[in-house]
């Protein structure tokens, strides 16, 4: 039996994961999802990692899955833990010194955002739409559900350097949902493979996957643990 533990993405909620738990749970492992500290502007990434590894506490066989900005935070329990294997789910790969908030424009992202709007028939210089960019393919009641609750993000952890010098030596896998339109799918294949010089796996569905894909995604896990 593993033990998933799901790090959120920004607005840091448990309740992000709460389609794929189930799943993972109905194959026969156990499932943490982590609630971050989002909305506290004292809290930043050491005290993100710390909940994670609390959270964690004395289990083993941990399967890490990281979405989005978790994957800032991802790799510092990596450090602290014995981790068997590191899942980045769409996530952001920062670079030692960098700020999360530094790494939008040294990847381009901004850019490769607007590329892939206009490569669908979107507008590429409209106003950001968080239900265009990120819920597209979600549910409509779920998707209710989530624009209801409108989590705080503070700016805190974006602020401060990767204090990493290097990634992890645990073995990591990168899945990116081929729809995302926030990292679409060709822009994550490059910015993965020159910072992690690893290969970049796809699977349907957008941003959010978790919420959308669940069981496709619950399947994807299984098949790397195995792996």
């Amino acid at each position: 039996m593993a033990t998933y533990t799901l790090i959120p993405g920004a607005g840091g909620q448990a309740w992000y994961w709460h389609r794929l738990v189930p799943e993972l749970r109905a194959r026969g492992h156990e499932a943490v999802a982590v609630e971050l500290p989002a909305g506290d502007d004292a809290a930043g990434l050491s005290k993100y990692a710390d909940t994670v590894v609390e959270a964690i506490g004395d289990r083993t066989d941990i399967i890490l899955v990281a979405q989005s900005m978790g994957g800032l935070t991802a790799p510092l329990v990596c450090e602290r833990l014995p981790v068997d294997l590191l899942v980045l789910l769409n996530a952001m790969a920062p670079s030692p010194g960098e700020t999360g908030g530094d790494w939008w424009g040294n990847t381009g992202q901004a850019k490769a955002m607007s590329d892939q709007a206009a490569r669908e028939g979107r507008a590429p210089s409209a106003e950001f739409d968080v239900e265009e960019c990120f819920f597209h393919d979600v549910p409509e009641d779920v998707k209710a559900v989530a624009l209801a609750q409108e989590p705080p993000q503070s700016s805190t952890p974006f602020a401060e350097p990767w204090p990493l010098h290097k990634w992890p030596s645990t073995p990591t896998v990168f899945l990116q949902a081929r729809d995302d339109r926030l990292f679409p799918l060709e822009f994550q294949r490059r910015v993965v493979g020159e910072r992690l010089g690893i290969t970049v796996d796809e699977m349907p569905g957008g941003h959010l996957v978790a919420l959308s894909r669940p069981r496709e995604l619950a399947d994807r896990l299984e098949a790397y643990r195995a792996r």
